[in-house]
């Protein structure tokens, strides 16, 4: 990965996570974490 698309990656995902912040006060972060916590512990009992 170069630099350039690191830094694009970057603003790209600040970009997304204030746009949630300012929209919806960040409810969709809370429930993706959500989620991935659920995902974890699916993957956990395949361990």
């Amino acid at each position: 990965m170069t630099n350039q698309i690191a830094i694009v990656l970057g603003i790209m995902i600040v970009a997304f996570i204030g746009g949630d912040l300012f929209m919806t006060g960040g409810e969709t972060l809370l429930y993706l974490g959500k989620k991935f916590d659920d995902f974890l512990e699916w993957l956990a009992f395949w361990r």
